[in-house]
């Protein structure tokens, strides 16, 4: 069970916790860079003008100054934390373009800030993990299905349980709202955004202020919102509701065929994985494709636990545009909730492999002369500081998930202690070696993966 910090908003794990979430890092790390994503570090301060480009968003963001130096705090006034990786990696590729190839494909795995209100799976101080594939002027549109495909492939090698990755294409949509003779997509999509948080009526009711919509046009932009389906089913539900439109409907039929790209390309590379879902807008203005958002299956009151899209200029310099498309997995979020309900555990909370017990206080040396011939061989071994009885430092062993214990005596000769068995065999520090799945902690999937989080 994830522990409650004792400063809301900011997680600290306890061992076995941390080694759940390194599996799923180090799990997200190997599949993109087996996918040819590089890995990127950026800074974790930027300007706040930099960060004020995704948004009005000033209220989350914490800014940062010195308090020795008033002159130097005068200076930094304009600093602050990235809240997100999206932004400071916009402003990476224009300051590095002239170092990068392109397309250029980058995966980074960083904490973020936000000064939100704390309450469960929003948190102040998160990792995120992001892939993003960028272009220099232009990047092709298999750009948007290489990475649904990707993601996808992460998030079934992370044992989380099932999921779905919720599939839409804003030019579909905007395509749509133009074809009803609402100009403003923009306004539309945002209260489409707010569907499921706030209801249709609700909805229909910011569309008509907020939009300009008729009771018609709101209507028919809440049935292409309700229009969800497996495959590219949903290419004759969005035209009959399209039929008897009239205008220009390049933008929608591009978004049609986008769209359908990606879900054939789905269904066919991580079948029941995705849907098509015509209500995702995403909020944010940047996005001009293709839109992603993941539900994990049971715990749809977490939210997206991975989102994303395609963007046409989120970074430029001066004529020159880096369009790309990116998708972010909230981790912190998504560790708190596998611990809460007991999804995710590890076998052990220390990788130590070995137990060097001591027989007495002088033998603490020795004891560690077989300790470096068991590391130097790859075998992770920790020795007794102190020699307690033996019962004792077993136990000590067995408390923390410590498979093997190792004992010496006075004549030099070893033995080795499976204490999950009992059986106890002679050893040779040079030849000994333990099961594979033993030689780090493992990460076992047996917890309910639908059950309700714990109150903490």
């Amino acid at each position: 069970m994830a522990r409650t910090s004792s400063l809301s908003g900011f997680t600290e794990w306890l061992p076995e916790e941390r080694l759940v979430e390194l599996h799923l890092l180090d799990t997200l790390r190997e599949v993109f860079e087996r996918h040819g994503f590089a890995s990127l570090e950026s800074r974790a301060v930027e300007t706040v003008e930099t960060l004020l480009q995704k948004g009005e968003i000033d209220k989350e963001i914490y800014a940062i100054s010195r308090m020795q130096d008033d002159q130097a705090s005068a200076r930094d006034a304009r600093l602050a934390l990235h809240f997100d990786l999206t932004v400071p990696f916009a402003r990476y590729v224009v300051d590095n373009a002239g170092y990068l190839r392109f397309p250029f494909r980058r995966y980074q795995i960083q904490k973020v800030w936000r000064g939100e209100r704390p309450q469960d799976g929003r948190y102040r101080e998160f990792t995120q993990a992001d892939v993003d594939i960028v272009g220099d002027g232009a990047l092709p549109f298999r750009a948007d299905v290489e990475l649904a495909v990707v993601m996808a492939t992460a998030l079934e090698a992370l044992r989380i349980g099932d999921f779905r990755m919720r599939i839409n294409n804003r030019k579909l949509s905007e395509g749509f709202y133009r074809l009803l003779g609402l100009d403003d997509s923009a306004a539309v999509m945002r209260a489409i955004d707010k569907l499921e948080k706030i209801g249709p009526q609700k909805v229909t009711e910011e569309l008509q202020t907020q939009a300009g919509a008729d009771v018609e046009q709101a209507r028919r932009a809440l049935a292409l919102a309700e229009i969800r389906t497996a495959g590219t089913e949903f290419l004759h539900q969005a035209r009959a509701l399209a039929a008897d439109l009239d205008g220009n409907s390049a933008l929608f039929e591009e978004g049609l065929s986008e769209l359908s790209e990606v879900m054939e390309q789905m269904e066919r590379r991580v079948p029941g994985r995705a849907q098509a879902d015509l209500s995702i807008a995403r909020g944010l203005d940047y996005y001009t494709g293709t839109v992603y958002e993941t539900v994990l299956i049971g715990h749809e009151d977490l939210g997206s636990i991975c989102s994303g899209g395609r963007y046409e200029s989120l970074a430029s310099k001066g004529s020159r545009t880096f369009p790309g498309v990116g998708l972010s997995i909230g981790v912190t979020r998504l560790v708190s909730r596998l611990l809460a309900v007991q999804q995710l555990r590890a076998d052990r909370s220390v990788p130590t492999v070995v137990y060097l017990a001591l027989r007495d206080e002088e033998s603490w040396p020795q004891a560690q002369d077989v300790a470096e011939i068991l590391r130097a061989r790859g075998i992770s071994a920790e020795v007794a500081l102190t020699a307690e009885k033996l019962g004792k430092q077993i136990r000590h062993a067995d408390r923390r998930g410590i498979p093997f214990v190792w004992f010496t005596d006075a004549s030099g000769a070893h033995e080795v202690k499976d204490i999950r068995s009992g059986e106890q065999v002679p050893a040779d520090p040079h030849t000994w070696q333990p099961p594979t799945e033993d030689l780090a902690p493992a990460i076992i999937a047996d917890g309910p993966a639908s059950a309700e989080p714990s109150a903490d």
